[in-house]
């Protein structure tokens, strides 16, 4: 097992979710967290369900860091309107997040690694930004020989999830349009996230 796989795990079993809804999260046979007092429970502070809160959301758009984070929370109150839904609407134009929802990668982990690996399209041209804010309209293509890459076609075929109505993509041609930024009831969450804690998180 790679280092990126066992954290991704370990982050599920951590915050006590199977925050990507994937069949093989070890969450679904040990529902409690690592270590030896990994079942005990207790009730959480505010304090500590907001941060709960930030952990998942930073984990489930891959682990990103705290600086980037904070840097999008920061891009939100800055602009007009709820800054929860904006939250959302930023992380969801991530490149690499984009790849991931159109299917190309069958994790967020992986579509990172697709698009720094050169191997993403943005309007025809190459892009090697994971955090690469995409527009609406914006045409993803995967490049090259990569379109025949086994990983790539598995990714397409998984039943576990499929493409929000906000974009589409085309598994024949590996090509896709972000049509729109999302409202968060558009994004299809396998937990429940709750972007408002967040905000009082950064807030405090």
């Amino acid at each position: 097992m790679t280092k990126r796989v066992s954290a991704k795990y370990k982050i599920d079993r951590r915050l006590g979710v199977n925050l990507w809804g994937r069949p093989k999260s070890p969450y679904t046979k040990r529902n409690y967290g690592p270590g030896q007092h990994g079942k005990q429970s207790s009730k959480l502070s505010d304090y500590g369900a907001q941060l709960k809160a930030k952990q998942m959301m930073k984990g489930y758009y891959g682990n990103i860091s705290e600086k980037q984070f904070r840097n999008i929370y920061k891009k939100a109150i800055q602009s007009k309107g709820d800054t929860s839904e904006i939250m959302i609407n930023l992380l969801e134009r991530r490149l690499d997040a984009v790849v991931y929802r159109m299917k190309f990668a069958p994790t967020v982990f992986a579509a990172r690694q697709l698009v720094n690996h050169g191997h993403v399209l943005v309007n025809g041209k190459r892009v090697d930004i994971p955090s690469y804010k995409v527009k609406d309209a914006d045409e993803i293509a995967i490049a090259g020989r990569m379109k025949e890459n086994v990983n790539v076609i598995a990714a397409t075929e998984l039943q576990e999830r499929g493409i929000p109505e906000y974009m589409d993509a085309d598994h024949k041609t590996m090509k896709g349009t972000f049509i729109r930024g999302p409202k968060i009831s558009d994004v299809p969450y396998p937990v429940h996230m709750s972007p408002n804690l967040v905000v009082e998180f950064y807030s405090r």
